[in-house]
């Protein structure tokens, strides 16, 4: 069982440093995207990051090994595969009808669907705390949809086409994730991004238009090889923030992606009005944007919490005794 470094400092750094990878993201995707379409993206993005792995893992002699893999983990390769590759394009297509903070705000549904999946097929203990921030988040979504309830429950527009979209691309990763926990058993995890990465852009190409990158400006053209890199920065500055803090904190400092997102939008219409717009969203909004990131970090630090409150409830009804005095 791994145990973290306790180095605590670095471990909240290195997540910090994720959070606000992901979070700006879905900002430079939203320029690419004006000139090449959502598999294209997704197919260099993969094709970068898994060559890049392929590499570092060459010069190192730590290719992974097929042989003795078995069936049934070559199903869950598959499985890896096709869960990570519907969940990138998937993202990308309900991007292009969603501004950038409604859609990672929605991808916030990711880790509580992984959740209560692995209570199914790893038969882990989902906690009070854990339900009491489920309801947290999901009042949330309240508060951060109250202008658009309407639309969403009554109307198929392309406002609630980019939700449901994006809810099924997280639908999707939540098979991944499980996969990818079971191959954890017989590879470590940059062979196993390696693999997923090349195969997903394997099965891409046919439908790839490469040519179109000729299309972007300067300016689109490195913000696409950013977003290449982000995936590759970002998950090894989480690996490596799980290696000195324990998950559950590290899952709650992630949370805070959304929030990061919805700050870096601001700062870009700001700074660049020509190419980012404000978020369309009213104060209520940003309250529930607000109260889902809580919920997020309670569904996450759940059991911790659970535990500490059992140890001081303990600790408290436990019988003191006085000094003994001798006779």
């Amino acid at each position: 069982m791994h145990i973290s470094s306790g180095r605590w400092v670095r471990g909240l750094g290195l997540a910090l440093l994720t959070a606000f990878l992901w979070g700006i993201l879905p900002i430079k995707l939203k320029q690419v995207l004006q000139v090449v379409d959502p598999i294209t993206v997704t197919w260099y993005r993969l094709l970068v990051s898994g060559g890049l792995l392929f590499a570092w893992l060459a010069a190192n002699a730590r290719l992974p090994s097929f042989r003795g893999l078995g069936r049934k983990r070559l199903g869950l390769v598959a499985v890896a595969v096709c869960g990570l590759m519907g969940n990138y394009v998937l993202y990308l297509v309900g991007l292009n009808l969603l501004s950038p903070g409604t859609a990672q705000l929605v991808v916030q549904l990711g880790p509580v669907l992984l959740l209560v999946a692995s209570v199914f097929v790893f038969k882990e203990r989902f906690s009070l705390g854990q339900g009491l921030g489920l309801l947290v988040l999901l009042a949330g979504f309240g508060l951060f949809f109250n202008e658009r309830l309407a639309e969403l429950l009554t109307s198929l527009g392309a406002y609630t086409t980019g939700v449901l979209t994006i809810l099924l691309a997280t639908s999707i990763w939540v098979f991944y994730a499980l996969s990818q926990k079971q191959l954890l058993t017989v590879w470590h995890s940059q062979q196993v991004m390696m693999v997923i990465y090349l195969c997903c852009a394997v099965l891409l190409t046919p439908w790839v238009h490469p040519l179109q990158v000729l299309r972007l400006t300067p300016l689109q053209g490195w913000l696409l090889l950013a977003c290449c890199l982000n995936t590759l920065v970002a998950y090894g500055a989480f690996a490596e923030a799980l290696a000195h803090w324990e998950a559950s904190r590290v899952s709650a400092t992630l949370a805070l992606t959304p929030l990061v997102t919805f700050v870096a939008v601001a700062a870009a219409a700001w700074l660049w009005p020509d190419y980012v717009h404000t978020e369309d969203i009213n104060a209520l909004g940003y309250a529930g944007a607000v109260t889902v990131v809580l919920g997020s970090a309670l569904v996450a630090l759940g059991p911790s919490l659970m535990a500490s409150w059992r140890k001081r409830r303990g600790a408290a009804s436990r019988p003191t005794h006085g000094p003994r005095h001798s006779p």
